[in-house]
């Protein structure tokens, strides 16, 4: 088996493609040959040392998010066949070839969805609906969605328009905004002005909930567009978040998810699964690269020179 690894935290560079004898399979547990793995801003935070006390200790593999096919079934596992596609959760490692995951961490893909769009939808699906479910989003609302272009930001749009929301606002560059419409957004250009902008296309209608994945200053200062501020959240600037008295899922936050912000997580992967299935969710592709050019991954995600889920191919 081969897998991505870094010995030490630092740049994409760190990274390094290793190969290893496949190890005895724990009972309980199914290897899943990796077909897709996607690669998250969480994931190159997590390689830079972002979210890290000290040190590595040992070298740490790469990547939460991934799509296969069973290839062995160890003891106790009932359930599972080899050659059925799955998607796997909560389990270090995707870039790789293959991956030992607890059979309580499967997911089937149904028949028909793509690994690689199966492999995107872990943790932007999955954040993107517990934050939502969260924030109660529903009939009646007007959502605003800051960093709409991403993946949780794509997301996002399409669960709260299922949801019931009747309007979201999402930002995004100007090269992006034909995406945002496309999947039922209301495109507004980020950058300066860009509270005017949403003012003027709210043409005096109440802004209800707001979900900030990019962390600008812009999406911290339009809280002031709610009423109820506890409808205001980050995913990705919770330090910042903390110090000033706004919600964030996770991101850096020193409050931890609750259980029941955990398990809708869990439930937000089938509900993705089950939306590429009936096409409910339309995932964008971005960039692909062979597992040999992980390190490539990681700098395109970094710099965020590609749009749509990056992935690695083992």
């Amino acid at each position: 088996m081969r897998f991505a690894q870094y010995a030490s935290h630092g740049p994409p560079s760190v990274l390094e493609v290793v190969e290893r004898d496949e190890p005895a399979l724990e009972p309980g547990r199914v290897l899943v040959e990796i077909r897709a793995a996607g690669v998250n801003p969480f994931d190159v935070k997590q390689r830079a040392g972002l979210y890290a006390a000290g040190p590595l200790a040992a070298p740490a593999r790469t990547g939460f998010d991934g799509a296969g096919v069973v290839a062995a079934v160890g003891a106790d596992v009932e359930g599972w066949l080899v050659g059925t596609s799955v998607i796997t959760r909560s389990t270090l490692g995707t870039a790789g070839t293959h991956l030992a995951v607890k059979a309580s961490n499967l997911i089937r893909v149904p028949d028909g969805v793509d690994l690689a769009r199966a492999a995107s939808i872990g943790t932007p699906v999955g954040t993107a609906f517990q934050a939502l479910r969260s924030l109660a989003v529903a009939d009646g609302d007007v959502l605003i969605v800051h960093g709409g272009s991403g993946a949780v930001g794509q997301a996002a749009i399409q669960l709260a328009r299922t949801f019931g929301a009747d309007r979201v606002l999402a930002t995004a560059g100007p090269r992006n905004l034909d995406r945002l419409a496309e999947i039922g957004a209301e495109p507004i250009a980020y950058g300066p002005g860009v509270l005017d902008r949403i003012r003027e296309a709210l043409a005096g209608e109440r802004t209800t909930a707001i979900l900030d994945a990019a962390g600008t200053d812009d999406a911290f200062a339009s809280a002031e567009l709610l009423v109820d501020r506890s409808r205001w959240a980050t995913i990705v600037a919770g330090a910042r978040a903390d110090e000033s008295g706004l919600t964030a899922f996770s991101g850096g936050s020193r409050v931890p998810l609750t259980a029941e912000q955990n398990a809708l997580r869990r439930e937000g992967i089938a509900a993705g699964l089950a939306g590429l299935a009936d096409g409910t969710l339309d995932v964008e592709l971005g960039a692909s690269f062979p597992l040999d050019e992980i390190a490539a991954a990681h700098a395109a995600v970094e710099a965020r020179t590609t749009r749509g889920k990056v992935i690695v191919r083992p």
